[in-house]
Parts: C-alpha cells; sequence; structure tokens
C-alpha cells in the first residue's frame, strides 16, 4: 500500500496528496474505513491507486492531535497571525487561541502582518507586543504579505511540517499564504471604516509546500472562548511563562491562594500585567486580582 496525506476535505470531496509521488488524487474511501473514522485534512492514510485520478482509502493512522476549529489533523505548528491596525490588535484573543492550540499540542508562532502599514507610534506598539510575547516563550515574526518582507524568515520556519494559518478575519492569512506559495488566491481587504474583515476561505485545504511541507489557510474569527475547549484548572498550564514558577501549591490557580509565586512575579514585573489580566479573564476571574499586582 502506498502513504498519502488528505490535503483537501470540503463536504464529499478528499484530496490525498501521495508523498512518493508528489501527485494529487481523489481520495475514495471504503466502507469499511468510513464505519470507523471520518477523515479530516490532516489525516495520513494508505491504500492503493485505481486510475490515474482516483486513490482508494484503506486506512486511516491514528492521529497526533486535532484541531476542532479548523478541522485539521497531525497539525505541527500554527501560524497565528495578528495585525497592529486594520483590524486592531486584540492581545485576548490572541491569548486565547494561544491556549487552545497548546492545549491541541500545536506549536504555536505568532506572526505581525501588515507591518508596512505602521507609523511611528504604531511601530513601537508594535516593538512592545513583540517583545512581551517573546519575553513570554514565544516565537514572533514580523511580516508584510505585500511587500513581502519577513517571508523568507516565516518559509524557514515552516520546513518540514504541517502548518496553518489561523487568527481574525482581515488580518492577512490568504495574503501571506499567496506570499509563500507564490501563488495568487483569493483575498478580501479589510474595510478602512469599519476595519473588520470578511471571511472567504471555505473548508480546508492544505498546500505542498517546500520538502515534506504542508500550510493550509482557515476561516478567521472574531472571538474564541478557551473555556470551550480547555477545563478552566487547565488553563494555567498553557501560560508558559507561568511554568517558570512554582508555588506553594501545585495546583495553585494563581487567583486568590497564599504562597503564589506567579501573583508575586506580576507584582515584581517580572510577569506582563496584561497578561495576567487576560488569563484572569479567560477563566472568569475578578480582575480586581490583577489591579492590587499591578498599582
Amino acid at each position: 500500500m502506498k502513504k498519502g496525506l488528505v490535503v483537501d476535505r470540503e463536504a464529499q470531496m478528499i484530496g490525498v496528496y501521495l508523498l512518493a509521488e508528489k501527485q494529487t488524487y481523489r481520495g475514495i474511501p471504503r466502507k469499511k474505513v468510513l464505519k470507523k473514522t471520518k477523515i479530516y485534512a490532516g489525516d495520513y492514510v494508505w491504500g492503493e491507486v485505481v486510475d490515474r485520478s482516483s486513490f482508494a482509502i484503506e486506512k486511516v493512522e491514528e492521529r497526533r492531535n486535532f484541531l476542532v476549529r479548523p478541522p485539521v489533523a497531525n497539525v505541527d505548528k500554527v501560524i497565528t497571525v495578528m495585525t497592529i491596525k486594520m483590524p486592531e490588535f486584540d492581545s485576548f484573543l490572541l491569548d486565547n487561541l494561544l491556549v487552545v492550540y497548546e492545549h491541541f499540542q500545536a506549536d504555536p508562532v505568532i506572526v505581525f502582518n501588515k507591518i508596512d502599514l505602521l507609523t511611528g507610534e504604531e511601530t513601537k506598539t508594535l516593538s512592545y507586543w513583540t517583545d512581551l510575547y517573546i519575553k513570554a516563550g514565544y516565537e514572533v515574526i514580523k511580516v508584510s504579505a505585500a511587500k513581502n518582507k519577513g517571508i523568507e524568515e516565516l518559509k524557514d520556519y515552516l520546513k518540514d511540517s504541517i502548518c496553518v494559518l489561523a487568527g481574525p478575519s482581515g488580518v492577512g492569512k490568504s495574503s501571506i499564504l499567496s506570499a509563500l506559495l507564490g501563488i495568487k488566491l483569493a483575498t478580501r481587504e479589510v474595510s478602512e471604516k469599519t476595519e473588520r474583515g470578511r471571511h472567504t476561505t471555505t473548508g480546508v485545504k492544505l498546500f505542498p509546500f517546500g520538502e515534506n511541507s504542508f500550510i493550509g489557510d482557515t476561516p478567521g474569527f472574531s472571538s474564541v472562548d478557551a473555556l470551550y475547549f480547555v477545563e478552566k484548572k487547565d488553563v494555567r498550564l498553557y501560560f508558559r511563562e507561568f511554568l517558570r514558577y512554582q508555588c506553594k501549591f501545585p495546583d495553585c490557580t494563581h487567583t486568590k491562594e497564599p504562597g503564589c509565586s506567579v501573583k508575586e512575579a506580576v507584582k515584581k514585573g517580572e510577569i506582563n500585567c496584561q497578561r495576567y489580566t487576560n488569563y484572569l479573564k479567560i477563566i472568569k476571574e475578578d480582575l480586581s486580582i490583577a489591579k492590587q499586582l499591578c498599582q
């Protein structure tokens, strides 16, 4: 049997890319396969070539992970795209996304797009957030898809991985994908009047990219509630900078417990107040805790 990767999954359509042949076939699952599992983009499958355009799927490999939104399996890296303006940067949305992707064991990288549009003060704002997230333990890459800036650095980061682009509508995910792949994908610019993007991406499609690398675009969204995916008590485990500290109690929620090293770090300025405030907002705790620490 031959091994392939599901690179296109929309409605009843399944596209299977054969790794050895570097060619995409229409996937036709056997009945025994459909009885056992539903097939998603990112699934590794085994089967046989039926003719020049068809591939019979006999088996689906066990998934390493599975992103629910969008539905993609075996994701190595999530390129979380944000902008400082058009649309305006939302750190609460980003922190929700980071928690969710960490929970699903996909490594998130933060990409700030549209850096060519920034003025002097806005550039300082970009530097502030870049430094904050680097100190928190994340990879941050600054790009301009329109001007092709930072794209080579991003290409290097994506090698040998299954990746998806994610983030709110209007930040330019499809434009980044176009720049990376050298093909023009359908996009709609953000309205300057409303600064709200319209989602233009449907289904999930992974594009072959470099040697054994695949990248996909995903629908945009305006809000994400991490608690929909993650237990409240576990959110603390996905704030990377919190893990550097050992509290008195191993199950400390970093809210009202005594002997909390994380709260002490916030008070000392070692942990950013905005990040800690966003943490409290995510778990729906009293924000006055942060106000007391950040005076």
